[in-house]
């Protein structure tokens, strides 16, 4: 038998790598507009009374609103011969996957904007900065979940792997290919993670510090 490299085509590798740009892609679309979203919506969180009920109650629902519902809404609400003010509006199949995650990166980036704001009002700009490895966390979490797109039809990376698997013959052959793509998008991710990790761990000890020095202080005043 010949072994697996010889049975994948050749244009596998650079297709794989494109489509794992689409990955990164929808996941950058969905980051931003999360983050726009998000701290507006701490920032009510934040100003109390009506304001802070509905931005509540709009998270609540961002944060249980399943992806593949939303991304299927708005495949189906957006006529694809849309148009605005004369020019096409439809959206693409990329913007159609990124936007049915914002509902989770802005739930996510609007809990911990509100610990990130109240740390920065309180006078504490490294516990504001330990939101930043929260929404790096959150991105590569969108990278993942940014496969979504293969179910309707998103040349991403896991639509690469399917399409390679098709032309494998064996249920073998096809596991190891699933198994090289998992450690494709693997090695990535958890370098980035890893780095988000350390990064975390050293502010949350100059955070520790921090406390530790006005607490003494505190302590001398008294």
């Amino acid at each position: 038998m010949r072994p697996l490299i010889d049975r994948l085509s050749s244009d596998f590798l650079p297709l794989f790598l494109g489509g794992m740009a689409v990955n990164f892609e929808i996941a950058v679309i969905a980051i931003a507009v999360g983050l726009a979203l998000g701290l507006l919506l701490a920032l009510a969180r934040l100003a109390g009374g009506v304001m802070a009920g509905a931005a509540a109650s709009a998270i609540g629902l961002m944060r249980a609103a399943p992806t593949f519902v939303v991304m299927f809404f708005l495949l189906n609400a957006v006529p694809r011969d849309a148009t605005l003010f004369g020019e096409p509006f439809a959206l693409s199949g990329i913007m159609t996957v990124a936007l049915s995650l914002v509902p989770y990166s802005a739930a996510y980036i609007a809990d911990s904007g509100v610990e990130a704001l109240r740390q920065y009002r309180g006078g504490s700009l490294p516990g504001a900065l330990l939101f930043l490895p929260n929404v790096t966390r959150a991105f590569f979490v969108l990278v993942m979940s940014s496969s979504a797109g293969a179910a309707i039809g998103v040349t991403e990376g896991i639509t690469i792997i399917l399409r390679q698997a098709e032309q494998l013959p064996t249920l073998g052959d096809r596991l190891v290919l699933f198994a090289i793509g998992i450690v494709l998008f693997g090695i990535p991710l958890q370098a980035g993670f890893a780095v988000m990790g350390f990064i975390q761990r050293r502010f949350g000890r100059i955070v520790a510090r921090r406390t530790e020095v006005m607490k003494a202080a505190d302590i001398k005043i008294e």
